[in-house]
């Protein structure tokens, strides 16, 4: 495909280039955070810190952390960085245990927002004479808002579907003749199913391509998803404490996501000890928000583990690419001393001809922890042959095994029976005690 960019000028910067607006914008922001937000200037304190000993990114490393329970600590105001009157928006976290993160926005956080998710659209080949069907939701959740903006930059027919209501997803897909679809992987797999269900082929289906975000994915879960929908299927990053969707994204490689440098410095440390690691190797994603006025975070740590990579890129931007995460350091499941991501069981399903639609259950009995692995046949599959049945679950046992390294106990069970999500997955149920 021809390249498409938003702004290419600054997307195809050198190196040096961008190295240069980091440093400055780098300066900047610690002063204003300094003066502005009570909490960080008293934690660079403790560190013995002053906004004048950060001079460059070489100097990145000696600020202090920031982690999801300084933001509970500081709900709802404690770590603003703008007066109440000049933010026009909050967006907040789904959030599972404790307060829920809010973060703020002023206008001219919005724009720069709306800006990186206009990038990541044309970065897929998107243009103005594309319909985009914006599937993630609306409201709190980030997905929504921002895709809308960035497909409104761009200057595409923009379709605020939100998530849900399957019937009129597939209706306003087929009559509008959307080109683009905006939703969680999730939701793509289980769109792409109910339309094969209806009978529709995938060259009866306008797509043509999809920007799938919010929650892990593995590559084979990729291929499902374009080969059901015929589509070209793209990884967008982001997240809410750090503006949203949009912060990172893929090109026509499809192999790792720009992260937008011009906004955002990115790290990856040692999750253990908090060293920064170099190119290549996996670890915790660190984020330094260069730009924002309202929620402007320094040293973010994501929880998302990756790995950072400055190989040059065909498509000709020059900013850094991050992996698709491998899991969370938070998500990742330890079962009997072993780690384990979901999206290592996901890619044995794949691998093996299951659909995308499964779920794990973690317990613990008489001291010891169970693994349970719920997977839906398809049709073709489905048989009330209880020794075939039995066959495919040991072959997948195997699999998983020689995948994880301890055993797992499939369950396969019958098409359709597995709870669908129109957002994020609920892949994992942990019933342990822990």
């Amino acid at each position: 495909m021809t390249e498409n960019y938003y702004s290419k000028e600054i997307e195809c910067a050198s190196p040096e280039t961008i190295r240069a607006i980091q440093d400055e914008k780098l300066v900047k922001q610690v002063r204003h955070v300094w003066d502005r937000v009570p909490y960080y200037r008293a934690k660079m304190q403790e560190k013995g810190l002053t906004p004048d000993d950060i001079r460059s990114r070489d100097d990145l490393y000696k600020l202090p952390f920031l982690s999801k329970a300084d933001l509970r600590e500081c709900y709802p105001y404690g770590l603003l960085g703008a007066p109440l009157k000049d933010c026009v928006r909050i967006q907040s976290t789904s959030g599972t245990t404790g307060k829920r993160v809010v973060a703020f926005y002023t206008q001219h956080d919005v724009d720069l927002w709306e800006e990186c998710c206009a990038r990541a659209i044309m970065a897929t080949g998107g243009t103005n004479e594309d319909v985009c069907q914006v599937s993630y939701g609306y409201g709190l959740f980030t997905g929504g808002p921002g895709l809308n903006g960035g497909s409104h930059k761009v200057g595409c027919l923009t379709v605020p579907t939100s998530s849900g209501n399957t019937e009129r997803q597939i209706m306003f897909i087929m009559d509008l003749s959307a080109t683009i679809l905006c939703c969680t992987p999730s939701y793509a797999a289980y769109l792409g199913e109910s339309m094969k269900a209806k009978g529709l082929t995938p060259d009866q289906i306008p797509l043509k391509v999809g920007i799938f975000g919010a929650e892990a994915w593995s590559e084979e879960m990729r291929h499902s998803i374009e080969a059901t929908l015929g589509i070209k299927a793209y990884d967008i990053y982001g997240l809410t404490e750090i503006s949203g969707p949009g912060v990172a994204f893929e090109c026509s490689e499809q192999n790792g996501m720009h992260i937008n440098e011009d906004h955002f410095i990115a790290e990856v440390i040692d999750p253990d000890t908090g060293e920064v690691l170099p190119d290549g190797t996996d670890g915790e994603l660190v984020f330094t928000c260069l730009d924002k006025e309202a929620f402007p975070l320094l040293r973010y740590r994501t929880r998302d583990i990756t790995s950072l990579s400055h190989e040059k890129c065909s498509c000709g931007r020059t900013f850094v690419k991050m992996s698709r995460p491998k899991g969370r350091t938070d998500d990742m499941l330890i079962i009997r001393g072993v780690n384990v991501f979901p999206s290592q069981i996901e890619t044995v399903l794949l691998n093996s001809g299951y659909p995308a639609n499964y779920q794990i259950l973690v317990d613990r009995v008489n001291n010891t922890d169970t693994l349970d692995v719920q997977v839906e046949m398809t049709p073709e599959m489905f048989t009330d042959n209880l020794g075939e049945v039995a066959t495919r679950q040991r072959q997948l046992e195997s699999g998983l095994q020689s995948m994880l390294g301890i055993r797992a106990a499939v369950h396969l069970v019958a098409p359709q029976t597995i709870a669908r999500s129109e957002g994020k997955a609920v892949r994992v149920i942990d019933k342990r005690k822990i």
